[in-house]
């Protein structure tokens, strides 16, 4: 694996391909996806356990959404909030600083950083920013009783390491999904 590669081929394929879309066909997929994103978000309130491993897959939508454009990544981002307040509203503090930033932070990047490395490190300072802000400004114990609420370097490295792991896992993720979803474009 080489850190300095480029991953956008396939992302910008698609997004070329979404561009053919019709706004009206565009505004749809955001609203399904962002009904998809609120759903997967909540299940680890719905469904306490195996809950908490489905949610951070409320990233892949949000995710999808900014590589059709990143106007609709946003909106996607934001109605997704707006349905967590209705329907999880505990979910509705957590998403926009974590799982939802993580998707808006991929996708922005593979279409405008494009190597790995940047990819990776853009979404992670994103990720443990939103994570800092809510342990160290709200005080909303966001990583539960594992740390407090009172300013650590120490922490703060950890929720670095922990960010970059996580958006790499991602990074790596999308680029599989998408080159199988471009393969099966491909064989219409």
């Amino acid at each position: 694996m080489n850190w300095f590669s480029i991953l956008s081929h396939e992302s910008y394929k698609l997004h070329h391909y979404f561009k053919t879309f019709s706004y009206s066909k565009k505004l749809v997929l955001t609203a399904l996806f962002s009904a998809l994103a609120a759903i997967l978000q909540s299940t680890g309130n719905f469904l306490p356990g195996i809950g908490y491993l489905i949610s951070p897959f409320a990233t892949l939508p949000i995710l999808i959404c900014t590589i059709i454009s990143i106007p609709f990544g946003l909106q996607s981002y934001v109605l997704t909030f707006l349905l967590l307040i209705l329907i999880q509203p505990g979910e509705s503090f957590v998403f926009p600083f974590t799982t939802g930033i993580v998707g808006l932070g991929i996708g922005i990047a593979l279409l405008i950083l494009k190597r790995r490395i940047g990819i990776i490190v853009f979404t992670s300072i994103l990720l443990m920013g939103g994570i800092c802000f809510l342990l160290y400004i709200v005080h909303f114990p966001v990583l539960g009783p594992i740390t407090s609420t009172s300013l650590s370097l120490k922490v703060i490295g950890f929720i670095y390491i922990f960010s970059f792991i996580y958006s790499w896992v991602w990074v790596e993720l999308s680029r599989f999904i998408f080159k199988k979803w471009y393969k099966l474009m491909g064989e219409k």
